[in-house]
């Protein structure tokens, strides 16, 4: 969702260009390409067990993700559709709204074919493919999960600018940025947070605050996409999302903009 605001709001566009597929729909990257998802996945590899949470843990399991290439859409695709019904769809670097909502809805999850360069190796605002196939697709194995992304493109396509906005506020704090109280102790399940290792260390640590998950609360919490988030929002269990499908949520929204934001717990982006 990060660069989804972006391109919205009328912001400079992306420096990357998605890949395109062949004749044969395979998508070709360079050796440089290939190199720099081993390094990342072999980097985020040594950081998530004992972090993320099961249900994200599996997934990896059935994605079996390669460590040397990149993967082909369609490897990562033939397990969703098994296990949720859902695939990825190739998307270029910036997609507007509509389109975003509509694959969701679709249950489709848009994937850019593109890889940070080295020299964005560490943090790049743009999602790319490593983000959103290693950060993601694992979580969409599971079907609390899965059902609650569906149910959030099925009401982004519905709502106003401005409920949306309020929306997106929603899937930060639990796709992107969610945690989750297990058994074993405080786990990740958000994708950025799983896609990055300073920000899967610091998420479980003692300097970010976290609170019980509460949709209205959620809904009227502020965020930046540049900074490790000061606040996280915590599941009892992943049903939670799925009970999210299941309730009349926009009400929710409407009231949350009744009420306003929260008072931001950062800095604003000039001052920081």
């Amino acid at each position: 969702m990060k660069q989804r605001d972006s391109q919205a709001s009328g912001k400079k566009p992306s420096k990357y260009v998605a890949r395109e597929p062949d004749a044969k729909g395979y998508i070709h990257y360079t050796d440089v390409e290939h190199q720099t998802w081993q390094r990342l996945i072999e980097r985020q590899l040594e950081v998530v067990p004992g972090r993320a949470c099961d249900e994200y843990l599996r997934g990896l399991e059935l994605l079996d993700l390669p460590r040397d290439r990149i993967p082909q859409l369609e490897e990562i695709s033939s397990v969703l559709r098994r296990e949720t019904g859902w695939e990825v769809a190739r998307v270029p670097a910036l997609i507007g709204f509509e389109t975003f909502f509509g694959l969701l809805a679709d249950r489709k999850f848009p994937v850019a074919t593109f890889i940070r360069t080295p020299e964005e190796f560490d943090y790049l605002q743009e999602p790319d493919i490593f983000h959103e196939i290693f950060g993601h697709c694992a979580m969409l194995t599971n079907p609390a999960f899965a059902n609650f992304t569906q149910k959030y493109g099925q009401l982004g396509l519905a709502a106003s600018p401005k409920e949306r906005a309020y929306l997106a506020r929603l899937y930060w704090f639990t796709v992107e940025f969610g945690l989750l109280q297990t058994d074993d102790g405080l786990r990740i399940y958000g994708g950025g947070i799983l896609s990055s290792p300073k920000e899967t260390l610091y998420a479980l640590g003692n300097e970010p605050e976290r609170f019980e998950f509460d949709e209205l609360d959620a809904l009227r919490t502020p965020y930046r996409i540049d900074i490790v988030q000061p606040v996280y929002y915590v599941l009892d269990n992943l049903q939670q999302l799925q009970q999210l499908t299941e309730i009349d949520l926009m009400s929710k929204v409407r009231e949350a903009i009744e009420l306003g934001l929260f008072e931001p717990r950062f800095p604003p982006k000039d001052a920081a």
